[in-house]
């Protein structure tokens, strides 16, 4: 008989069980592992990628259930004061079920500068509070995982910074918008209610 289980040896067969029971309850409470479940999360959110200001990694699991508007950004763009309106939206909608998230790149050139100083501009001068990412490369071979699944559902990349695309709570609804529609267009607006208004789906 293995020792760790005899009856002759009480202390280690008690240690045993109570080392069970806590990793039992540590899986059933954890709040990351419960995020990141598959089967409670879209295709679409199941990647894991580094926050802006600590680089530390975030499972996107974590926003399943909720309207998710991914945008691609840059700071010395055009449309660099968009950030303005997307703070404005994720504020208002955020109890809702929306939320935002901000994914800076260099593809067009307007993205120079590191994670930390990003993280600077984008809080020091537009007072951007929703999810802000690593920056990283949204279109091409070397795109990021979720940027490649957004194309293929939308059939089309980014053109420019400010692109975006509003995820609906299960996932499978995916609409994209160019950088000309801003945070505040009417259609835009409209679409982000509807799905908002969808039920939840079911865990």
């Amino acid at each position: 008989m293995n020792v760790l289980f005899s009856v002759k040896n009480p202390i280690v067969f008690l240690g045993v069980l109570l080392w069970i029971s806590l990793s039992v309850a540590h899986a059933t409470t954890d709040p990351s592992a419960a995020a990141a479940s598959p089967s409670a999360c879209p295709k679409i959110l199941q990647h894991t990628v580094a926050r802006l200001q600590d680089e530390k990694p975030q499972a996107l699991c974590q926003y399943a259930g909720q309207v998710v508007l991914v945008v691609n950004t840059a700071s010395f763009c055009g449309f660099t004061p968009q950030y303005k309106g997307l703070e404005a939206l994720s504020a208002k909608y955020k109890e809702r079920g929306l939320v935002v998230l901000g994914f800076p790149s260099n593809d067009f050139s307007q993205e120079p500068d590191s994670n930390a100083k990003i993280a600077d501009f984008c809080d020091n001068t537009f007072g951007v509070k929703f999810p802000m990412f690593v920056k990283t490369t949204v279109r091409g071979p070397e795109a990021l995982p979720l940027f490649k699944q957004l194309a293929a559902h939308t059939g089309t990349t980014p053109k420019w910074n400010f692109y975006k695309y509003v995820i609906s709570r299960d996932g499978k609804s995916i609409q994209s918008y160019s950088s000309m529609t801003g945070p505040q267009d009417k259609s835009f607006i409209q679409e982000i209610e509807k799905q908002l208004a969808a039920k939840a789906p079911a865990p």
